[in-house]
């Protein structure tokens, strides 16, 4: 059951909400009206430290000045033309993030799920034309617990049950594996395989980290296979970790990634699929498009985000303040928490069910003024804003202590 809301305001919007929004989600009760680096601000007025970044899309935190200011000029210049002319702010921010990303060609979208399905389109022409796959038989793997979106195709071969019930019937061609089990994705690959696809770091299933060395192994089977390696990086990626990239933790190079979230620098949807001309190359004029996809204000704002990122300011922080964090939460080892996995600034905390579950702890932390989300009934998630400062994360923590102790 959910805490009790009593400040009059938070409730009567939240009433609102529940009379006329559909109940696809099940938010924390606060309501808030302002936001700034790494706090927030609800509107009676209260101040919380922000530690889920909305999934990872706000790296940069809430309102980054320069982000805004990209913004800003762009909208009163030009918003939207759709693909079908082009615009002057989506060639040098394709050239960017290509260069960032070391590849060649890139197909920008709106969503991280219209990445993932932009991702699976193009592993299956790739395939068919490249690979020379028969038709209509082209296989994707992919792993137990993986999160990609929560289209009918994406859900499809999710092993959540929250997410499959009641949407099928689903799209065939996908092979499943345990993630982290390399002999078990290889022994998976035959000669209708077109891609592998993976997280890598699983960020829904409770920042899943693989073994060391996993995608090493990943990257060496798809090559010698002749399969491409897709990486989500969805949420993984531009900076969370203490890398651009997760893959760049185990120094691998996916043939393709899936970027969003952080792209679009936490003001509006940007996702893209980032290739080599060979994988993207294989997509035609009329096969594939969006009219939102490749806007000048998005391009803007992602031009602006790739800009920052490729001072690798972010990343650094990232790194150091992770090695802080993940020191910090040792310390709660059998004290209400079973496991905790860190990488970079993301972490995922299994709650001792002594002390509750994911979402008492979450709510506790909120009346304290806290942000996080549970997943998974045992685990909360943090990922703070890249712009957090140390103090503030050992204040966060210290709650945590008190919320657990009590």
């Amino acid at each position: 059951m959910s805490a009790p809301v009593r400040d009059s305001q938070t409730a009567a919007l939240i009433a609102v909400e529940d009379a006329h929004l559909a109940h696809n989600y099940h938010p924390l009760p606060v309501v808030i009206t302002r936001g700034e680096g790494a706090w927030v601000t609800d509107v009676e007025g209260k101040r919380y430290l922000d530690l889920l970044s909305a999934y990872s899309a706000l790296n940069f935190g809430h309102s980054h000045p320069a982000i805004l200011a990209a913004a800003r000029d762009q909208l009163d210049r030009l918003t939207l033309t759709s693909r079908a002319y082009h615009n002057d702010r989506l060639a040098p921010f394709a050239q960017a993030l290509a260069d960032l990303a070391g590849k060649d060609m890139v197909l920008p979208m709106n969503t991280g799920a219209e990445a993932v399905e932009t991702g699976i389109k193009v592993a299956r022409a790739w395939g068919y034309r490249v690979k020379g796959i028969a038709p209509d038989a082209a296989t994707v793997v992919v792993a137990h617990g993986n999160f990609h979106g929560r289209t009918t195709t994406i859900v499809g071969f999710s092993d959540d049950p929250d997410a499959r019930e009641g949407f099928g019937p689903f799209a065939p061609g996908f092979v499943h594996v345990p993630f982290g089990d390399a002999a078990a994705l290889a022994a998976a690959i035959d000669e209708n395989t077109a891609a592998v696809l993976l997280e890598p770091i699983q960020g829904e299933a409770g920042v899943v980290i693989p073994p060391e060395g996993y995608l090493r192994e990943v990257r060496q089977i798809t090559r010698e296979r002749g399969v491409l390696m897709i990486a989500d990086e969805i949420q993984s990626g531009l900076g969370r970790v203490g890398t651009t990239f997760a893959c760049d933790r185990e120094q691998v190079v996916p043939d393709v990634y899936l970027l969003g979230k952080a792209l679009g620098g936490g003001i509006l949807p940007l996702s893209a699929v980032v290739a080599d001309a060979d994988v993207l190359g294989v997509i035609r004029p009329g096969e594939h498009g969006s009219t939102f996809g490749g806007n000048p204000l998005a391009a803007a704002v992602g031009l602006q985000v790739v800009e920052m990122l490729a001072s690798g300011e972010f990343q650094t922080r990232a790194a150091a303040l992770g090695q802080h964090l993940e020191t910090k939460l040792a310390e709660f080892a059998g004290r209400g928490v079973t496991a905790v996995r860190v990488a970079g600034l993301w972490a995922g905390i299994d709650i001792d069910p002594a002390r509750g579950t994911g979402r008492e702890v979450a709510e506790r932390l909120l009346a304290r003024g806290v942000l996080v989300k549970d997943t998974h009934g045992q685990t909360i998630r943090i990922a703070p804003p890249l712009v957090v400062r140390a103090t503030e994360l050992d204040w966060a923590l210290e709650q945590l202590r008190v919320v657990l102790a009590g």
